[in-house]
């Protein structure tokens, strides 16, 4: 039977917990805005505060100016830490998005505006490097050459979103992450930057900065930064993480097979397994977890986006009241946010499709959850495919874990438990971070496990779990029958059916 059940173990009773109680300020640089948060030990959340950013695009370009990212953080942590004691904040760590690269000179000031993740100037970069144009290598590359050869020859430095909010906190030019460093090219099994290649590519190793591990004390907050800011002067500085690592982080989902699914305007899975997880097709890609275990994850193109575009001004309640009425609808959906799938296969020709069905509105909602339900399972069918452990726990966060109907509805869908964290931001995931690397615990598990409060644990329905199976297959069929999903994934999918 299917159950929801409440789960308050984490912390102790009342808002703000003990006052003796440490507290650890996170903080999320990312495309729209700033966030900081302060937690305690026990997962009690202090405070917390935002400050909006914005950019400039013009066509496939997207950049932001470096000097609003400090504006931005300064509100956002003052709003945070009004009213909360200097004595109990203990550390900090900084996370922001991932592909997002500039250049500065060698104090840390930018020289150049931020390229933002999805700026789509660097494609032909990006084909000579390997790599996709949202990562930061060939951004970095984009940016070299246009500097008229002085690189090599002038001090100029490659430097991440996060890494110019340490600087200013520090007073100084510090070490990066090896998770915000791994879209720039840095080799995390071999720990060290590729030297050789990236000369190939005409980018010199004076360009890179020292990379850490994340969670590894990078400095101290400084007198005139804490004047600015709001933290108390003397605070340690920890390395951060991306964005997306930091939401698992928050997930508490960090024991080996454990998995975090974030579905937003898109859906992205990362997990956890004790060695890289490898894919010849380079769908799934492996961060480096600080303490030592592998993060393999892949993003995939279909998500709530496409119901925004399908059901302009919808009422997703309502609708979700009507889908319900149609399980399983007898539409057939794919929708994708965009032209292009990245994963659970490679497609760039793909586009969103819709077979059969009725027309009435209920039943078109319906098909468009149940179809990204069914694009979950295929990502966790591929992810098993691939050999990564995929039976831990399953934690789902992002914005569509607010909607109760569509909870139930994916743990039916893929047939196993689920749990729903009561915070789930980037800048929480950097507040464990903050007390792991002060060695307020043993290990990153041991920190998430006593500060991300869990709000709902879900059993699947095994009857409901069967009738989605037969629209599963047909799914899976489809996919493959178009060329887009290729015929051993597939095969690997319907065989997993009854598991």
């Amino acid at each position: 039977m299917r159950s929801d059940k409440s789960d308050e173990s984490n912390g102790s009773n009342g808002a703000g917990g003990s006052h003796d109680d440490a507290a650890w300020l996170g903080i999320d640089l990312g495309t729209q805005g700033a966030r900081a948060v302060v937690v305690t030990t026990r997962g009690h959340v202090l405070g917390s505060g935002s400050a909006p950013l914005t950019g400039r695009r013009t066509g496939v370009r997207h950049e932001q100016d470096p000097g609003d990212w400090w504006v931005a953080v300064r509100t956002a942590t003052r709003a945070a830490l009004s009213g909360v004691p200097a004595r109990r904040l203990r550390a900090l760590a900084v996370c922001s998005t991932s592909g997002t690269v500039l250049l500065t000179d060698p104090y840390g000031h930018p020289l150049t505006p931020g390229l933002m993740y999805d700026d789509g100037r660097a494609a032909p970069e990006a084909g000579e490097a390997g790599v996709p144009p949202s990562w930061g290598l060939p951004k970095a590359l984009w940016m070299v050459r246009r500097r008229a050869g002085t690189v090599g020859r002038s001090p100029v430095r490659l430097a991440h979103q996060a890494d110019t909010v340490t600087a200013r906190l520090t007073g100084g030019p510090v070490a990066t992450d090896s998770s915000h460093a791994l879209k720039t090219g840095y080799d995390l099994e071999r720990d060290t930057w590729p030297a050789e290649a990236l000369a190939l590519l005409g980018l010199p190793a004076a360009l890179f900065p020292d990379v850490v591990r994340p969670g590894t004390r990078l400095g101290e907050v400084t007198g005139p930064a804490s004047a600015e800011t709001g933290i108390p002067a003397g605070t340690p500085v920890v390395a951060g993480m991306t964005d997306g690592c930091a939401a698992q982080i928050a997930s508490g989902a960090l024991h080996i097979g454990a998995w975090n699914s974030v579905l937003g305007t898109t859906l992205v899975l990362k997990g956890v397994a004790a060695t890289p997880v490898r894919d010849p097709a380079g769908i799934v890609y492996n961060h480096r977890s600080p303490d030592g275990n592998w993060l393999p994850g892949g993003a995939s193109s279909v998500g709530a986006g496409a119901l925004r575009t399908a059901f302009p001004g919808a009422d997703p309640a309502r609708l979700d009241r009507l889908a319900a009425r149609h399980e399983p609808s007898v539409a057939l959906a794919y929708p994708l946010t965009s032209r292009g799938e990245r994963f659970p296969f490679r497609a760039p020709q793909a586009t969103a499709f819709v077979l059969g069905g009725g027309t009435s509105e209920g039943d078109r909602w319906a098909a468009s959850l149940q179809g990204i339900g069914y694009a979950e399972r295929l990502c966790l069918d591929y992810l098993h495919y691939l050999g990564a452990p995929v039976e831990g726990p399953l934690t789902f966060t992002g914005g569509a874990a607010r909607s109760a109907y569509w909870n139930r509805l994916r743990t039916d869908i893929l047939g196993r438990p689920s749990r729903i964290p009561e915070h789930t931001e980037p800048a929480l995931g950097m507040a464990v971070l903050a007390a792991y690397g002060a060695g307020e615990a043993d290990d990153l598990a041991g920190a998430a496990r006593s500060m991300v409060r869990i709000r709902h644990t879900l059993d699947p329905d095994p009857s409901r779990t069967a009738a989605f199976m037969d629209p599963y297959a047909r799914l899976v069929t489809e996919l493959e029958h178009r060329s887009w999903l290729p015929k051993p994934v597939a095969a690997h999918a319907l065989a997993r059916l009854d598991t």
